[in-house]
């Protein structure tokens, strides 16, 4: 179906413009058909009608995503390890405009239990919106790693993302809709010391997320990443402490110096990042693709 939307602009008295906006789907027109209609897109957030499947969802970025999606109108399965954590999480979501949540049990340290889950669910469901989020490796440096540990990170993180992407990707060129959003991290853009095995795995899964968005944009299909910045939940309490204990000093004096490399001056919320998760699922958000974004309070020494 495509809606048409008169707005009314005011760029100051006496003079007004009048926007016409075309969406979705946005026809297929030559450039000079564009520039003389004037077709602009939509800030259209609605997202009642679709399925998202959100992983690591029960707490932290996960579930403020799941919750995020939610209240735009999406109709959300969670996925995770902890049955009564999922339990618990899905009665929290919002379900005011007739949606139908659910949750699904798997361990992503066993990638082919995360392929028979999710290849039963798919069977009779077309997943919209796909986020692939999970816990990060331990802290330490890439030098001191064990092989098992880059091969159990690889595992957890790439592995079951391609799992999971592959699994939903015919239902969304079916539906001609897809956003898969990847939750990596900023050690994409600059890697963090002390973070040797994170630092190579995130590197490696926004990779294979550009390859998927060149291979899928065409379907309308849409692969981006979100790089949280320090965040405000367990895993960013699990590296202060680390590095508290390693240095010898006290906790506040660690998170006295990570704030110091903040130009915002404190700690992200999982709601923050989490915005910007709902907003590349949206339809709003259907020319962004294959880029990778930090949320990050601006600590990403890179343009």
């Amino acid at each position: 179906m495509i809606c048409i939307v008169l707005r009314e602009v005011f760029l100051g008295e006496p003079i007004r413009i009048c926007i016409i906006t075309l969406y979705p789907p946005f026809p297929t027109l030559p450039l000079n058909a564009y520039l003389s209609r004037s077709i602009l897109s939509a800030m259209d957030l609605n997202l009642v009608g679709k399925r998202a499947l959100v992983a690591g969802s029960t707490q932290g970025i996960g579930f403020a995503s799941a919750a995020e999606l939610a209240a735009m109108g999406a109709s959300c399965t969670l996925i995770a390890r902890n049955e009564e954590a999922l339990k618990e999480a899905i009665g929290k979501l919002d379900s005011s405009k007739g949606q139908m949540h659910g949750y699904l049990v798997a361990d992503f340290s066993k990638p082919e239990q995360v392929r028979e889950v999710v290849n039963g669910f798919v069977a009779n469901n077309t997943v919209h919106i796909l986020v692939n989020n999970s816990g990060g490796p331990a802290a330490g440096q890439a030098i001191d790693a064990a092989i098992e540990q880059f091969e159990a990170a690889f595992q957890q993180h790439l592995v079951c993302n391609h799992i999971l992407a592959t699994a939903v990707v015919p239902g969304m060129k079916a539906a001609g809709y897809g956003r898969i959003i990847n939750i990596i991290s900023t050690s994409v853009k600059i890697p963090l010391k002390g973070l040797g095995v994170s630092n190579t795995i995130r590197g490696a899964v926004a990779s294979w997320a550009k390859t998927l968005a060149n291979e899928l944009g065409k379907f309308g299909i849409t692969v981006n990443n979100v790089l949280p910045g320090a965040t405000g939940t367990a895993r960013l309490e699990s590296i202060i402490n680390n590095k508290s204990a390693k240095a010898g000093v006290s906790k506040e004096s660690v998170e006295h110096e990570m704030l110091e490399e903040i130009p915002a001056g404190r700690f992200g919320q999982p709601g923050e990042i989490a915005a910007m998760v709902a907003f590349l699922a949206s339809p709003a958000a259907g020319y962004v693709n294959g880029t990778s974004i930090p949320v990050d309070g601006g600590r990403t020494g890179s343009i």
